[in-house]
């Protein structure tokens, strides 16, 4: 072959390919942009039906009711009957303090309070006495103005000796006296129990009051649980001096719990109050989820409320996105199937399809949101005590 003929072949492959190019350079750049175009309707759907739907975040922590366990009176501890983990129940005793010195408080006043009752039982019968003393006087008058009454013809007849006529006279007035002090001595008798039976006397009701308080203080020694939960930062020792208010455990109930999810304040847009949540939990990872919905916004940022607030209002100042706490009430049986504990981490996911609710939480219905009966139960209990000590000593009369 010549060398003429070996530059023609060339040239008829060159174009060949350069002809092949243009397609192929076509073709990639319509799967490009095939690849672009479903890529950004993958997104805007994506976008629509379910970022725009929802929002996420992982700035989120459980919270719940941190019940600070404290003494109400001094005392040295003397016994522990709960430790930190441990679960402890409604009225269950956690501490007890040497109850010396509120024994014989206690005993001293059920002693005053039975004195008060005989006292006043005292009081009763000499009233009774005196009321008798006043119907005596009353027919020793009577008596005195019949005989002067039978002597009224005998003296207009001044067929009676003058001086008898006196001392008849004089018998009247001296009944009559005797009669006045009888009553106003029956008066006295009766202001300390007028209108009022023995146990509802005012000085029966002070030596009430006076053990009551001395026996809810003998009580006091022992350090009740008001609420059922778990033991926490345990700091009391046995033989540690305790001051009423003095701290010396928690109890955490681990039952109505709640998230603090801190969305930024470009989240806050749309969420509002009753919107459902989806909670998950570190602890569990994606293979638990827990339901609840929103229950409240905070009032203000978490920097509003900390130790030193910012003050953007005084040197060079950088803009800092904000986060507020919205409060998110988790369901009861998914924390009863799966445990939570204070503080740990989750990711909460709000959904805001229907944004027509409050921002703001309603008014409360004046109904508590926690309260506990242990102590109800310790008055009604000292009541109990007090009406046995004041019924043993009424006389059989007065107690039926």
């Amino acid at each position: 072959m010549s060398a003429t003929d070996s530059d023609a072949n060339k040239n008829g492959n060159d174009s060949g390919m350069a002809a092949k190019d243009p397609a192929k350079r076509r073709r990639a750049l319509l799967i490009v942009a095939l690849v672009f175009i479903l890529a950004a309707a993958t997104w805007l759907l994506l976008w629509v039906f379910v970022f725009s739907t929802r929002e996420k975040t992982d700035n989120a922590y459980v919270n719940g009711n941190q019940v600070a366990i404290s003494a109400q009176v001094p005392g040295i501890v003397v016994a522990i009957l709960a430790d930190d983990t441990q679960r402890v129940e409604a009225g269950q005793v956690l501490v007890k303090l040497d109850s010396t010195d509120a024994d014989v408080r206690l005993q001293q006043t059920s002693s005053a309070l039975a004195q008060a009752v005989r006292q006043v039982r005292q009081q009763t019968e000499s009233a009774n006495s005196a009321d008798a003393q006043v119907a005596r006087a009353r027919v020793d008058l009577k008596k005195a103005e019949a005989d002067l009454a039978r002597s009224a013809p005998l003296i207009a007849a001044q067929a009676e000796a003058p001086q008898n006529v006196q001392h008849l006279r004089d018998a009247v007035d001296q009944a009559r006296a005797s009669l006045d002090a009888a009553v106003a001595q029956a008066a006295a008798s009766r202001a300390a129990i007028e209108g009022t039976q023995i146990a509802n006397n005012p000085a029966v009701e002070q030596a009430r009051a006076n053990f009551r308080s001395a026996w809810i203080a003998a009580q006091r020694n022992n350090i009740y649980a008001p609420v059922t939960g778990y033991v926490a930062q345990r700091s009391v020792q046995v033989g540690n001096s305790v001051q009423p208010g003095q701290q010396l455990m928690s109890v955490v109930p681990l039952h109505d719990l709640w998230v603090d999810a801190n969305f930024k304040e470009n989240q806050l847009r749309h969420i509002r109050v009753g919107q459902p949540a989806k909670v998950e939990a570190d602890v569990y990872g994606g293979s638990v989820e827990f339901h609840g919905k929103v229950v409240g916004l905070g009032a203000g940022t978490g920097s509003v409320f900390s130790l030193l607030p910012a003050q953007n209002a005084t040197g060079n100042w950088i803009k800092v996105v904000q986060r507020v706490p919205v409060r998110i009430a988790l369901d009861n049986k998914d924390l009863d199937d799966h445990p939570l504990r204070v503080g740990l981490s989750t990711e909460v996911t709000v959904d805001i399809t229907n944004d027509k609710g409050a921002m703001n939480a309603a008014q409360g219905n004046g109904q508590p949101i926690a309260q506990t009966t242990v102590y109800d139960q310790m008055a009604s209990k000292a009541d109990e005590e007090a009406e046995k000590i004041i019924k043993a000593n009424l006389s059989p009369r007065d107690a039926n």
